[in-house]
């Protein structure tokens, strides 16, 4: 294993923020002096075709008057000045675990909310909001969050996971009725602003419009109060246009930012400036009277839309309408420029529509763009996002993302935008260079496990392979260009379908069974068990397997070490710090470096493990440390992390070479202490010999 080199992305953050140093530090005096405002517009089953830019105006162009279009102006003029990633995934297939990756930074091999666990507590670690509150950050959220717990007494309220704000729906189920007052087809619904139930005088109140008027209200209010110095972060989690497909009660406000668009009046009955008229009644005048080739006979009459599909363009419109409002907004206050904005979805395209007798086929528009599969599919369709970022002056326009990325990546981005390292517990890599075309973007790890008893719709617009395709257990992985996928699995013996979809976005190839395709195909095998730990809630028929050992031609004893100065205020990622000290040792030693100063300390090599079973580890340490086999995270002793408490991980190994990568914090202290420990086959607990570890001979 070759000890990773420090990134460009360091001089693209220092060029980009001036930082003094790269560490994080618990005071934001420590942290750059122009770090961006961010917000990150998540909503909730759109799909990668329902944007013009990604895909309506190539149905548009063709003008066949069978397969009707839907617009997104605002979004494809952000699009056109930003970045759109192109091949961005969504760390699952359905919202609740999809959000919760985001906000903990970490795929879905390790984060705590998986397959269809809605309002399970959101893990008690470190989180987006988090970190930038711990950097100065006024971190608010707005809309749906569906991640608190399930008790009577919330513990994963989003005032407990990092944010200073929260206004919106908190329970899941919440988040499908669209007026909360009126309940016009689910029933009334609560509202939340921080811990307080406030949806007394939100009267005709949709929702959508809601968390917008609410979002822009607060950004007034900070930069009124706190001024363009602080910055600022936002999560604005919109429940649509996931069913219930409701409309508004009118026209979108016209103008837009500080004096037009959306407005919060504050009045109890008339709280928002759209709270007027009758709720579930307006269709967007483009869609009104739209009309459609409906029998592919040109000799006959057109025939109108269905309703449902008007009201579902009219949703994903209302949307467009309110991202086009806030980034006015943002130019109005003269925050544009230093306010990075990204927008994208939780999963694919749904076939919910939740109107009595009425269903919602995405295949109208074919919302799931040039792919197959939907929601709850783990084919693109299902989790190839919308995704979008908008930075004038620092994103360039009209550019594409190419480079395949996942959304448990931006809590990595996010820290890096603001000019810190990312906790080494975060499964993902700082997008900044890639987006801003400032050097080598770093390959992200897109991988995806979930479990769903249904089957994929039999559209005759998938390839006939994908049609009622038995879901079951089902995994992701893409390495490069060429994606691997399992449904119905039933052992980790089961081969991956491979696709290359660069070439074959449809994924009607599949590869698996060509010339050259035995060595991927246990590559994939062998990767997704490097990078996952299992979860006893959410069981997979691959837990109990043996994480694979690697090949290494030459090595040499002990471990490679390296000493980063700083006041963090976590257990670092250390890829792009500098250090101030490196070396070798036989084994992981705090005193391996005589530097009392505060900072981080790292070792990077191989374990030799003795022989296949399960092997527990045990680290003690006197501050805090990460421990990470392969990509897998075995131990994560950082977050509310006890000094000098014993802290362990279970895991199955193959006898063999195993690269190990263990983060620790170092200060100030009389007594350093970093001790680990494993206990297995023939093998008694006590701590890891020298004699286990090897590096590589270069």
């Amino acid at each position: 294993m070759r000890i990773l080199k420090r990134s460009v992305a360091l001089l693209l953050v220092g060029a980009l923020f001036s930082a003094q140093a790269v560490g994080l530090a618990r005071k934001p005096s420590a942290v750059p002096k122009k770090q961006p405002n961010i917000i990150f517009i998540l909503t909730d089953d759109l799909g990668y075709g329902d944007l013009g830019v990604l895909f309506q105006k190539q149905r548009q162009k063709k003008n066949d008057r069978s397969e009707p279009w839907a617009f997104t102006p605002n979004l494809d003029r952000m699009a056109n000045q930003g970045a759109i990633l192109n091949s961005h995934y969504a760390a699952a297939p359905v919202c609740a675990p999809s959000r919760a990756s985001f906000l903990l930074g970490q795929s879905q091999g390790h984060a705590n909310v998986r397959d269809n666990q809605f309002d399970k507590a959101l893990d008690n670690n470190h989180t987006i909001a988090s970190l930038l509150k711990q950097v100065g950050y006024a971190t608010a959220t707005f809309g749906k969050w569906g991640l608190q717990g399930q008790r009577e007494k919330w513990t994963a309220h989003p005032l407990d996971r990092g944010f200073d704000y929260y206004y919106g729906y908190m329970r899941h189920g919440d988040g499908h009725e669209h007026y909360p007052v009126e309940g016009v087809y689910r029933g009334p619904k609560e509202v939340y602003e921080n811990r307080q139930e406030v949806s007394a005088g939100l009267n005709k109140c949709y929702t959508a419009d809601l968390w917008t008027a609410k979002t822009k209200q607060w950004i007034i209010d900070h930069t009124k109060s706190k001024g363009k110095e602080n910055p600022f972060f936002i999560y604005l989690a919109y429940d649509t246009p996931h069913a219930v497909l409701e409309l508004p009660t009118q026209e979108y406000p016209a103008g837009g930012g500080l004096k037009g668009g959306l407005q919060w009046t504050g009045k109890p009955g008339q709280m928002i400036n759209t709270a007027s008229g009758t709720v579930d009644s307006w269709i967007h005048p483009d869609y009104a009277k739209a009309t459609y080739d409906h029998d592919k006979n040109a000799a006959t009459p057109e025939v109108s839309w269905p309703n449902v599909y008007q009201r579902y363009a009219t949703s994903v419109r209302r949307i467009d309408d309110a991202v086009g409002d806030l980034l006015q907004l943002l130019k109005d206050l003269k925050l544009d420029e230093n306010t990075l904005v990204v927008f994208t979805s939780d999963n694919g395209p749904s076939l919910e529509s939740y109107l009595e007798k009425v269903k919602n086929d995405p295949d109208f528009f074919n919302s799931f763009g040039p792919f197959d599969g939907v929601k709850r599919d783990v084919l693109e369709g299902g989790v190839r996002m919308p995704a979008l970022a908008w930075w004038p002056g620092k994103i360039p326009a009209n550019h594409v993302m190419k480079t395949p990325n996942a959304s448990h990546d931006w809590f990595t981005t996010f820290a890096a935008a603001a000019g810190v390292p990312a906790p080494a517990k975060a499964d993902g890599v700082s997008l900044l260079p890639g987006l801003t075309k400032s050097g080598t973007q770093p390959k992200s790890l897109v991988y995806v496990e979930y479990f769903n008893n249904g089957k994929s719709p039999d559209f005759a617009e998938f390839h006939p392979s994908h049609r009622s395709k038995k879901r079951n257990q089902m995994q992701l992985i893409r390495l490069d260009d060429l994606v691997g996928v399992r449904y119905d699995i039933q052992g980790h013996a089961d081969d991956f379908e491979i696709y290359n979809v660069e070439k074959d976005p449809q994924q009607t190839k599949n590869l698996a069974q060509e010339p050259g395709m035995a060595q991927l195909q246990q590559q994939m095998k062998a990767k997704v068990l490097q990078s996952r730990m299992p979860d006893a809630q959410a069981a997979r028929p691959y837990d109990n397997e043996l994480v694979p050992a690697v090949a290494v031609a030459n090595t040499k004893p002990g471990l490679v070490w390296k000493a980063f100065n700083g006041n963090f205020g976590w257990v670092p990622q250390v890829v792009n710090l500098t250090p101030s000290a490196e070396g070798q040792a036989g084994k992981p030693d705090a005193a391996v470096t005589k530097d009392k100063n505060k900072g981080a300390l790292y070792f990077e090599g191989y374990l030799k493990v003795p022989a296949d079973g399960t092997y527990t580890f045990t680290l003690t340490t006197h501050k805090g440390a990460v421990l990470r086999l392969h990509e897998a995270l075995v131990i994560d002793a950082d977050y509310g992390y006890a000094a000098n408490s014993e802290k362990q991980g279970k895991i199955n190994l193959k006898a063999g070479l195993h690269p190990i990568k263990l983060y620790s914090l170092k200060g100030a202290t009389a007594q350093p202490q970093l001790v680990l420990q494993w206990e297995g086959p023939g093998v008694a607990k006590a701590q890891i010999p020298a004699s286990a570890f090897v590096r590589d001979s270069q």
